[in-house]
C-alpha cells in the first residue's frame, strides 16, 4: 500500500524558511515523477513544483527562486526547501506522485492527475 507522509509546515513569519519533507513507503520511489502541490483556503489546487525520476526539476512561477526541490531516492524522500516566504504561500501542501512524467508546468491539477497523494502539511505565513 502505498504512503506518502509529509512534515514540516508550520506557522511562520514573512521572509522566513521551512522545508518539507514527504516520505514515501509502498511504492517504488525511484521511478515516479513527485510533486508538491499546494491549496489555500477556498482556492483550488495549485501545482508547486516537480521533479522527475531522472531530476529534471520544474517550478511555478510564483514559487521558482524562491523554492528548492530535492529528492533522495535511497531515503525515499522529497523535499521543498522554501525561502522567503509570503502570506500568499499560506497553504496546505501536499506530496503527490504519478509514474508517468508530465512535461513542464502541471496545468489543471486535480485528484486524479497523480496517482498517490499525502494528507498534507499546513504552512502559513504571518505578513
Amino acid at each position: 500500500e502505498a504512503r506518502l507522509v509529509e512534515s514540516g509546515g508550520g506557522l511562520v513569519q514573512a521572509g522566513q524558511s521551512l522545508t518539507l519533507s514527504c516520505v514515501v513507503s509502498g511504492i517504488p520511489f525511484s521511478r515516479f515523477y513527485m510533486s508538491w502541490v499546494r491549496q489555500a483556503p477556498g482556492k483550488g489546487q495549485e501545482w508547486v513544483s516537480s521533479i522527475s525520476s531522472d531530476g529534471e526539476i520544474t517550478y511555478a512561477t510564483s514559487v521558482k527562486d524562491r523554492f528548492t526541490i530535492s529528492r533522495d531516492n535511497a531515503k525515499m524522500t522529497v523535499y521543498l526547501q522554501m525561502n522567503s516566504l509570503k502570506s500568499e504561500d499560506t497553504a496546505r501542501y501536499y506530496c503527490a506522485a504519478r509514474l508517468l512524467p508530465i512535461d513542464g508546468e502541471v496545468k489543471d491539477v486535480t485528484y486524479y492527475t497523480y496517482n498517490y497523494w499525502g494528507k498534507g502539511t499546513q504552512v502559513t505565513v504571518s505578513s
